[in-house]
């Protein structure tokens, strides 16, 4: 194994009859120091995140209305974790973190925040003490690490709570190159070390794939190191033998992503997260996939026109696909022609290119055509290729360093400038939303996420704006349809509720949510046949669905069903053991049977969890009862 040698950037030491300033220069590059100077500029630039609010965004899911996390850490909820599919994933580490943030900082949004940003310090910090020991280069390293930490692009990763999954992942992938770095350095030696190393490297990556699953290509990037700056295959001359053992070598790792990858496709399957191919054939994929690599390096290179999220088109313009075809293409003939002369420009190009493939679009996710956050890490890659060609440009003449100077400076204080304008707009809903709409087209997530937050505000006439403007992209998309019935049922409007909740089934025939709601609302309307077969449904759909549960056995106690209604509460407080209302309806539908001592330990309980409730405290005192046990 062999590196770079000496880091051609580095300063040379100049003459000082003191030796304060060579002794200050040293201590100022040291990588203590320089680490805490990553930090601090980071948190300095990113602080006003930590005011952020939730945003109504899969906030909702990860946190605000999941009732395991909000929980806290609890054996049900870290096995709930482990087994749940919820939200079209298999990240049992993300969930286990946000349970803890409960427990730490409760239900406020201040402390996911807090965390995620203290991730992202953290993987800042990881990077370049990663890249330092690879290449034995320091202000190369150090640049690469300020320019994850402050490129616009990162903000979604860190300032959206729900993206803890990326930080995380980061976290582990991180720490698993390290200890890759660490086994590589001592089996060069035969260290029994490197054993050690090595089953640590698989731990750690065993961890981020459980955190998220989009470092399945992360062996690869460990190949692409293997060549530069590691450089094992350099005095083999590319001989097969060498590649095999190398290939081989990674074979554990290969096997967990393959692991993963099956899990994931899966649940997201089940979930309903995979589009199907008549919504966007292969052929448009395969357009999206060149047309978004060539977008992600045209936002790396001017990140200001940043939204989320990017709508896709089905189709891009032929011309467009043609230029990014030729782009893609042309810098990876580039990276393998020259990458004896340049090998730094091959490993970072495809870093680049091989981390996006999980994500690229080949098998769509969702409705985005591409995401700033899934560039997280694989930007790495490109910001190795910048630092290395100022190393290169820093060597050949030496009027050009102060311009490489001042040069890499004026970037960095651009970057950390777009980035404190970037969180901006992640304050809340209602900035994100109207900066997506103002630098996207047809942006139907945007519209539907403004009406679902002016209609929780109760500013209904702008969310029935922002709905129609929706409707008018897509008339038949499921999710505004839903969350335009929830707006009409807001209003007790249930004719039109129903109208938009079955429309929405129709598109969508097995979503166990809008199947409550449709039954709210036919409840609503005392059609409670109807409503209690909408309530079955979803409950055919999702077993431990406590709402529908517990708004079956509602519509049953008002068909005089007392024994099923009492079976439902009870599958209800199973999954929710801690809602005071189930346990009153517990109560309610006890008293019909005639169970007045079981009704009383159901009005107490719910008494408990809530002290000031006046209606429990007078059917307790109505069956003779005293407040507490």
């Amino acid at each position: 194994m062999s590196f770079d040698g000496l880091d051609p950037m580095n300063l040379p030491e100049q003459p000082d009859r003191s030796g304060l300033g060579i002794k200050l220069t040293r201590t100022l590059a040291s990588p203590v120091c320089l680490c805490l100077l990553l930090a601090a500029v980071t948190l300095a630039v990113y602080w006003p995140v930590i005011h952020g609010d939730f945003v109504n965004y899969d906030d909702t899911d990860y946190f605000t209305s999941n009732t395991r996390v909000l929980a806290g850490l609890t054996p049900g909820n870290v096995a709930w974790a482990f087994t749940t599919g919820h939200t079209s994933n298999w990240h049992p580490l993300t969930w286990l973190s946000l349970m803890l943030d409960v427990d730490l900082f409760g239900w406020g949004p201040a402390g996911p925040h807090l965390t995620n940003l203290a991730f992202h310090l953290a993987n800042t910090v990881l990077l370049f003490l990663l890249l330092r020991r690879l290449t034995r280069t320091t202000w190369r390293s150090v640049f690469v690490a300020a320019l994850f930490a402050l490129h616009p692009l990162h903000v979604e990763s860190v300032a959206w709570i729900s993206e803890r999954k990326d930080v995380l992942s980061t976290f582990f992938g991180l720490l698993m190159l390290i200890a890759y770095a660490r086994y590589v350095e001592k089996s060069t030696v035969h260290s029994p070390q490197s054993t050690v190393s090595y089953g640590l490297a698989l731990v750690f990556f065993t961890l981020g794939l459980m955190s998220k699953p989009m470092l399945v290509t992360l062996p690869f990037v460990m190949l692409l190191l293997d060549f530069w700056p590691l450089q094992r295959v350099a005095g083999d001359g590319w001989r097969v033998a060498a590649i095999r053992h190398l290939v081989l070598e990674k074979l554990p790792f290969f096997v967990l992503s393959a692991i993963s990858c099956v899990v994931t496709f899966n649940v997201q399957q089940k979930g309903g997260a995979v589009v199907k191919l008549a919504r966007i054939s292969m052929a448009g994929r395969l357009e999206n996939t060149f047309v978004a690599y060539a977008r992600y390096l045209g936002k790396t290179v001017w990140p200001v026109v940043l939204g989320n999220p990017y709508p896709h088109p089905g189709h891009w313009e032929l011309s467009l696909v043609i230029y990014a075809v030729a782009l893609v293409a042309g810098l990876s003939a580039i990276a393998v022609l020259f990458a004896r002369r340049f090998p730094f420009f091959f490993t970072g190009w495809f870093w680049f290119v091989g981390m996006l493939v999980p994500v690229i679009g080949l098998i769509q996710v969702g409705g985005a055509a591409m995401a700033d956050r899934y560039s997280y890490l694989p930007l790495v890659g490109l910001f190795v290729i910048l630092a290395w060609i100022g190393g290169e440009l820093w060597s050949l003449r030496r009027w050009t360093k102060p311009f490489i100077v001042l040069a890499a400076g004026l970037l960095l204080a651009a970057c950390a400038w777009r980035t404190r304008i970037q969180v901006g707009y992640w304050q809340n809903t209602e900035t994100l939303f109207r900066h997506a709409l103002a630098v996207t087209q047809n942006n139907i997530v945007a519209c539907n996420k403004l009406g679902s937050f002016y209609s929780r505000q109760g500013r209904m006439t702008e969310a029935m704006n922002y709905y129609f403007k929706a409707l008018q992209i897509n008339p038949d998309d499921p999710d505004v349809l839903y969350d335009q019935g929830n707006a009409y049922a807001q209003r007790s409007d249930w004719e039109n509720a129903i109208s938009s909740y079955r429309h929405a089934l129709q598109v969508t025939p097995d979503q166990p949510d809008i199947l409550n709601n449709l039954g709210l609302a036919l409840a609503a309307k005392k059609q409670y046949a109807g409503a209690g077969a909408c309530f079955e449904a979803a409950l055919k759909l999702n077993p431990d669905y406590a709402d529908a549960h517990n708004n079956l056995a509602t519509v049953l106690f008002m068909q005089k069903q007392f024994d099923d209604a009492v079976r439902h509460f009870r599958e209800a407080l199973r999954i929710t053991p801690d809602n005071p209302q189930i346990y009153g309806n517990l109560g309610d539908a006890l008293v019909k049977q005639g169970q007045t001592a079981e009704a009383v330990k159901s009005y107490q309980a719910a008494l408990r969890l809530e002290p000031g409730n006046p209606q429990i405290r007078a059917k307790l005192q109505a069956l003779g009862a005293t407040n507490s046990n």
